[in-house]
């Protein structure tokens, strides 16, 4: 498995793992149900989504790389 990093795509996010949505979800990012960042997800990285919406990072990425 790649290692998530903060430049990592939503797209390589949501391809790493069965259950990386589920994760995302748990740490209240909006990006996963939201229509418009489906159709961005190759551009929109982690660590951008984090900074916007105020969510704790390094959580996300230590849930992710488990």
């Amino acid at each position: 498995m790649k290692k998530i990093t903060d430049k990592s795509t939503l797209k390589e996010v949501l391809e790493s793992r069965k259950d990386s949505e589920e994760i995302l979800a748990k740490h209240g990012t909006p990006c996963v149900s939201c229509p418009m960042a489906k159709m961005e997800m190759d551009k929109l990285k982690i660590g951008e989504i984090s900074k916007i919406y105020s969510l704790d990072l390094e959580n996300i990425l230590k849930d992710l790389n488990k």
